[in-house]
């Protein structure tokens, strides 16, 4: 006993609260199973809403059906619509959309989603991008950067070519940081730490 390492005790065995004495996937919310091409007529009808003028409209829908259940195929298209929702509002209708939403029935919700959706928009972008968007710069200086810039093998091709890809991508990223500030003066840092601490993903 004398020459026993207590050191190399797993203590996490012997707390029956450890994540190591149960599943982790029971904190995740059940999601219901959503296919691509469910998410594609979603989107087309969300579509429509936009193009008839009720942008609100079809954000607070894009943002209260997003598909946690779905295949990451299904989450690209999804979040390929909520981009173009964001790009196409005018950034004076962004804080009344923003506090009317707030305001609402189920708003915290719909708002923490839509900070889901602006963080993973960030997190795909590199980072020379966002500098050049947080610059206001309209264009690529050079042919090293267009190729720093062009779409990745990941499947955000759709979103990088609305976002960043080619001419007004410093106005496009410029877009989403605006929503990004409004969000926050809004729906306070708080909403950042529920949307870390939620296991769905979008």
């Amino acid at each position: 006993m004398a020459n026993f390492n207590w050191r190399t005790i797993n203590i996490d065995l012997l707390d029956p609260e450890s994540p190591a004495n149960f599943s982790t996937a029971s904190l995740q919310p059940a999601s219901t199973p959503v296919t691509a091409s469910e998410v594609q007529g979603f989107a087309s009808q969300v579509r429509q809403s936009l193009r008839g003028g009720d942008t609100e409209g079809a954000l607070r829908r894009a943002l209260e059906n997003a598909p946690y259940g779905g295949d990451s195929a299904a989450k690209e298209v999804h979040l390929a619509i909520v981009v173009e929702i964001l790009q196409s509002t005018k950034q004076s209708d962004m804080t009344p959309m923003l506090n009317r939403i707030y305001g609402s029935e189920g708003g915290v919700e719909v708002l923490d989603t839509l900070m889901k959706y602006l963080t993973e928009i960030n997190l795909r972008i590199p980072t020379l991008q966002r500098y050049k968007g947080m610059a206001h710069t309209s264009q690529p200086s050079s042919a090293s950067s267009s190729k720093v810039l062009s779409p990745q093998s990941t499947g955000f091709s759709q979103i990088h070519s609305r976002v960043g890809g080619g001419e007004g991508s410093g106005q496009a990223m410029s877009v989403l940081l605006s929503w990004h500030e409004k969000l926050v003066e809004i729906a306070g840092p708080g909403s950042i730490v529920r949307v870390m601490s939620d296991r769905r993903t979008v």
